[in-house]
C-alpha cells in the first residue's frame, strides 16, 4: 500500500470511530479500520486491566476462528503471558523510545502466547501495536493474516504503531466526551442523577408507557431540615447530610429494577423507576422515610409518589406525572407525615395537582382551611402544592405546562 492508500487509512479509520455511537460500535470500528489499512483478516482491540493483572479482548473482527465471539464477556489472558505490554515497553519508553510495534510469526522459533494462538487458530502472522493513553500503556491493537498470506513487514509494523495512535487518539476523544455526557446528567455533590437526566429519562419512560402500558412511577422527595442545619451547623454539615441522603435514596433505589435515584436541586430528590409495580414502589418510598427518620441530624423527609399503576386518570405527558407526586410530596410536608403520600390514594392530591396554574401556586395553598378527606385532622392542608413547571423554568428544566 503506497503512502495515499496509507493516508485514505488513516481517515477511514478516524472517520469510522467517529460516527461510533456505543462502545461497541467504537471498538469494532476501531479493529476494522486497523484490519483494512494493513490488509489483514482478523483484528482485535484489548485493553490492560490493571487491577486484575489481565489483559482483555473487546473486540474480534474480521474472519473469526471457531470459538471466537465478536464481542467476549470473558476472554481475558495473563499479563505474564505477554510480558513486552507490562516490562519491556515500560523500558523502551524510559529509555525516552516510543512503544513501536512488532510482528510475530507462527513459525517463530520463541513460542509466546501469541505465537501459540497464531497456531491454534490457523494464522500466519501478526502485529501487534500498543495503545498508549495518557502516557500509560492502555492496551493493544492486534491484527493477523492467514498462513498463506505474505508476512507482516517492519514498514507494517511502524505504519501499525500509526494506526494505534489514531486509535489512541479516538479513545481519549470518547472519554472526553463521556465525561461531558457524564458532568451533563449528574449532581456534583452527591453523585446521583440530575434533573437534566431525570427529564430525559422520563419522556422514555412515559413513550414506553403509551406503547406498551409499562408501570412508570416516581418518587419525589424534600429533606426536611435543611435549613436549620445549615444556619446552625454550617453549610459544609448541610451538604454531608445532602450526601447522606442521597445514600440512602440510591440504596433504597437499589430494589427496583433500573431505578433512577436523582437530586433536582437544592433539598429536592427523586426516584424514578419504570416497570416495578405501584406497590413495590410505594413499599421502596416507606422504607425511604424511615431511613431517612434514622440520619443524624436531619428531620426525615417528605415523600409523595405518583404511578401509572394507582387511578390518576389520564396522562397526557410527563409533567403531569411529575406534578403529581410534587402535590404528593407537598400534602406529606404539610401533613408532616412520617409515610409517603400517595396520589390516587389520597383524595385531594389529583385534584389540586390538576388545579389550574395559578391555583397551584404553593403560596395560595399555604394558609387555605382544610379540605376533602384530610379535613378536620391536624397539621392536614392544602398546603403548598406547586406547579413544578416553576421550578423546572428555573432549573433548566422543560416549562410545566398543562398535561
Amino acid at each position: 500500500m503506497g503512502e495515499d492508500g496509507r493516508l485514505r487509512a488513516v481517515v477511514a479509520l478516524a472517520q469510522g470511530m467517529a460516527a461510533a455511537h456505543t462502545p461497541r460500535e467504537f471498538w469494532r470500528a476501531a479493529a476494522l479500520g486497523a484490519c483494512e489499512g494493513l490488509d489483514g483478516t482478523f483484528a482485535a482491540l484489548s485493553v490492560w486491566q490493571r487491577d486484575h493483572g489481565r489483559l482483555k479482548v473487546l473486540v474480534n473482527a474480521g474472519q473469526r476462528a471457531v470459538g471466537e465471539e465478536e464481542f467476549p464477556d470473558s476472554e481475558t489472558y495473563p499479563v505474564h503471558q505477554f510480558p513486552e505490554i507490562t516490562e519491556f515497553l515500560h523500558e523502551r519508553w524510559a529509555g525516552g523510545g516510543e512503544p513501536d510495534a512488532w510482528v510475530e510469526t507462527a513459525d517463530d522459533p520463541v513460542r509466546t502466547g501469541r505465537v501459540e494462538g497464531l497456531r491454534r487458530r490457523g494464522r500466519g502472522c501478526c502485529v501487534v501495536a500498543p495503545i498508549v493513553l495518557h502516557g500509560r500503556a492502555w492496551g493493544e491493537l492486534y491484527v493477523a493474516r492467514p498462513t498463506q498470506a505474505k508476512p507482516f513487514t517492519r514498514e507494517d509494523a511502524d505504519f501499525a504503531t500509526v494506526l494505534a495512535a489514531v486509535v489512541a487518539a479516538g479513545i481519549a476523544q470518547a472519554e472526553r466526551l463521556e465525561e461531558v455526557r457524564k458532568l451533563a446528567f449528574t449532581d456534583p455533590l452527591t453523585g446521583l442523577a440530575n434533573r437534566r437526566a431525570v427529564d430525559t429519562r422520563l419522556d422514555e419512560a412515559i413513550e414506553r408507557y403509551r406503547v406498551d402500558g409499562s408501570v412508570v412511577s416516581l418518587v419525589v422527595c424534600d429533606l426536611n431540615g435543611l435549613k436549620r442545619v445549615n444556619d446552625t451547623h454550617g453549610h459544609a454539615v448541610g451538604d454531608r447530610l445532602l450526601e447522606r441522603f442521597g445514600s440512602v435514596l440510591s440504596r433504597c433505589g437499589a430494589r427496583l429494577t433500573g431505578a433512577l435515584a436523582a437530586r433536582l436541586g437544592g433539598d429536592e430528590f427523586c426516584l424514578l423507576t419504570v416497570g416495578p409495580t405501584a406497590d413495590e414502589v410505594v413499599a421502596v418510598a416507606e422504607e425511604l422515610c424511615v431511613r431517612a427518620a434514622e440520619l443524624e441530624l436531619g428531620e426525615g423527609v417528605a415523600c409523595g409518589v405518583a404511578s401509572t399503576g394507582d387511578p390518576i386518570g389520564p396522562l397526557r405527558s410527563a409533567r403531569r406525572l411529575f406534578r403529581l407526586a410534587d402535590a404528593a410530596q407537598y400534602q406529606a410536608k404539610a401533613a408532616r407525615s412520617a409515610k409517603p403520600v400517595v396520589a390516587g390514594r389520597d383524595g385531594t392530591v389529583v385534584r389540586l395537582a390538576d388545579a389550574p396554574p395559578g391555583a397551584r401556586d404553593r403560596r395560595r395553598f399555604r394558609d387555605a382551611p382544610p379540605v376533602g378527606p384530610g379535613a378536620g385532622e391536624p397539621g392536614v392542608r392544602e398546603s403548598g402544592v406547586g406547579d413544578p413547571g416553576g421550578r423546572e423554568a428555573t432549573e433548566g428544566g422543560s416549562a410545566g405546562e398543562g398535561g
